[in-house]
């Protein structure tokens, strides 16, 4: 069996390969290896795999914040502003319930403010 050897750094004395402490001279020869790995961050998300090739995946239509805005603020009572974004199922129930006794209109005016523009459906 040959077992593999290395020079001390410090006193030249023969010692194994694996030391990393001569036995000799009692300093450190070589760095102390981990007992830990690395920290290897691995983000798999979509986001981030957009963000680093510079690219934007956009899912669904644009929309313009301020025609659905103002289709709500006049029209809201009858959904157009959910026919505007292709809702069509809500848009029918804010018809037949005038906008959901106003309240939906109040919310979706709120919502709609804090959307950016332009938004995507």
């Amino acid at each position: 069996m040959i077992v593999e050897t290395k020079y001390c750094k410090h006193c030249g004395e023969v010692i194994d390969a694996d030391c990393v402490i001569c036995p000799k001279c009692g300093k450190q020869v070589e760095e102390l290896k981990s007992s830990k790995p690395d920290n290897i961050i691995i983000n798999n998300s979509a986001a981030a795999s957009a963000s680093a090739s510079n690219t934007v995946v956009v899912a669904g239509k644009m929309k313009r914040k301020w025609v659905s805005f103002f289709l709500c603020l006049f029209l809201g009572w009858m959904g157009a502003h959910r026919f505007y974004e292709g809702k069509i199922f809500t848009a029918i129930i804010y018809l037949l319930t005038l906008g959901l006794c106003g309240v939906g209109i109040i919310v979706d005016l709120i919502l709609i403010l804090l959307k950016p523009d332009p938004y995507y459906v």
